[in-house]
């Protein structure tokens, strides 16, 4: 019940949305629901139970929620357990509470990869109608022709069907930065193959508005609470498009 729990602007400060008159305003100004209705001052919220969102975006309220950003090297898997007993991404981050990755790579595909234990949030990552951008740097074979980073472009034919455009730039001769949003499996890489350049190496820098140019392979840091923010900003409202699971 609204009655019952922590003031909301107590819970919205703690967050970090601004000092507790800042949240007032906040909720004064209509800009915060719980569990589908508007909030007024004075509301409580069970932080355990209640849904709620500012400005259309889903606040993560719980207290054990974690959210860790990876730098995932290549040969590590990424899943919660693997049947092979292969190195998987959550020994490289703590081993309680217990997480999950958002989406995947492929084991060789190395980056960015968020895993935490926030289910809502990871819901909303990873659903088809919650388009967020992902970026990444593409080592190809040979040197791509104007007329191939066109077709990448506009879109190229996949035995799933045509590719969305995408944002193509030829950082070197062999060397692309692809921002894509649309889900699907090892998509980077069937889209070089299909315009005849096969990717050597693959590196996701970018998952929405969360970038990390210092983290090294096989590092980790807790995402800051304006990053988490972000994303909940990012996939606040639905979007054409796909989620995170886009290149294994």
């Amino acid at each position: 019940m609204i009655d019952e729990g922590e003031r909301l602007q107590k819970v919205l400060a703690r967050l970090g949305f601004g000092s507790r008159r800042v949240c007032e305003d906040l909720i004064a100004d209509g800009r915060v629901t719980i569990n589908g209705r508007v909030a007024e001052l004075g509301n409580r919220v069970d932080v355990e139970t209640a849904l709620v969102e500012v400005d259309g975006a889903v606040v993560g309220m719980k207290p054990h929620l974690v959210h860790y950003l990876l730098n995932k090297p290549a040969g590590v898997i990424s899943t919660a357990e693997d049947t092979h007993d292969r190195r998987t991404v959550v020994h490289l981050v703590p081993a309680e509470p217990r997480v999950f990755p958002v989406g995947r790579l492929d084991a060789d595909t190395e980056g960015l990869l968020i895993v935490t234990n926030d289910g809502e949030l990871t819901h909303r990552l990873t659903h088809p109608s919650f388009g967020i951008e992902k970026e990444y740097l593409a080592e190809v074979k040979g040197v791509p022709s104007r007329a191939a980073l066109r077709e990448l472009r506009e879109g190229v034919e996949l035995e799933d069907g045509p590719t969305a455009r995408a944002r193509i730039t030829a950082v070197e001769p062999s060397l692309l930065r692809i921002t894509i949003h649309e889900g699907r499996n090892r998509q980077v890489r069937r889209m070089c193959e299909a315009v005849g350049h096969k990717v050597t190496r693959l590196v996701r820098t970018r998952i929405g508005p969360v970038v990390d140019r210092r983290l090294k392979p096989g590092e980790w840091r807790e995402l800051s609470r304006e990053e988490v923010r972000s994303l909940e900003v990012a996939v606040g409202t639905g979007n054409s498009g796909g989620g995170l699971d886009s290149d294994r």
